[in-house]
């Protein structure tokens, strides 16, 4: 398994992949963060949080889309498939090399708190409370990225795959209040990744929904190890 998370996050830095998704994330977070903090002269970070939880639909999926899908068009995916490495192991260094990526990128955005004192003081629970939510959504979203990939061999296909279902997770939030009935919007904060995000930008630590994100991040591995079985036994 370890051979495989080092070439997977070998590969990020030998292709223009991981430099694209870098540079793509810092530009995007940079440019909320100006928006949200810096030029409403504010310390409060909540608002800057908010809103790039939408910012992670286009850009995660540039970390997922090619981990089977390039493997499956290149005909490469069978190697690993006949490789001693069991189908689990392998899943998880892939999604463990993307998550690496991502956490490596967003340790790198938190400069952007440097000057925010100079704003006033800042909530660091609520700022880590941010930091702790980011990574976690950005560890649900990578797991769909993954399960996504293992569907399909067009590399462009997994990424708008991917786009699509991570837009209903986090748009789910949005309608909840254009709904009357109360069972129907029960149901929508409990699937929605935003509602259960929303409570950590003002410095909750919500121990539900880290279940929650941990939870789906599993199924979906599970589900992306199950197809990749059925195909190394077809």
């Amino acid at each position: 398994m370890l051979a495989i998370y080092k070439k997977e996050l070998k590969t990020y830095f030998t292709t223009p992949l991981g430099y694209a998704f870098i540079a793509v994330f810092l530009a995007v977070s940079g440019a909320v963060f100006c928006i949200s903090t810096y030029q409403l002269q504010t310390s409060d970070i909540s608002g800057y949080f908010q809103i790039m939880i939408f910012g992670y639909i286009p850009i995660v999926p540039l970390l997922t889309m090619r981990s089977f899908a390039e493997e499956r068009r290149a005909k490469t995916d069978q190697i690993l498939m006949t490789s001693p490495v069991s189908v689990g192991s392998m899943v998880f260094a892939k999604f463990l090399a993307a998550l690496t990526m991502f956490a490596g990128t967003v340790l790198l955005s938190c400069l952007y708190y440097l000057p925010m004192p100079s704003y006033g003081e800042v909530n660091t629970a609520k700022a880590a409370g941010c930091l702790i939510a980011m990574l976690l959504v950005g560890t649900c979203f990578i797991s769909v990225g993954i399960f996504v990939s293992t569907l399909t061999e067009s590399s462009v296909t997994a990424c708008v795959g991917t786009m699509g279902i991570l837009l209903l997770f986090a748009g789910l939030g949005l309608i909840n209040n254009l709904v009357d009935s109360y069972a129907v919007r029960s149901v929508i904060s409990w699937i929605s990744v935003y509602s259960r995000y929303y409570y950590f930008t003002y410095g909750i630590f919500d121990i539900a929904a880290t279940i929650y994100y941990i939870s789906v991040t599993v199924i979906f591995l599970f589900l992306s190890v199950r197809i990749c079985e059925r195909r190394r036994y077809a």
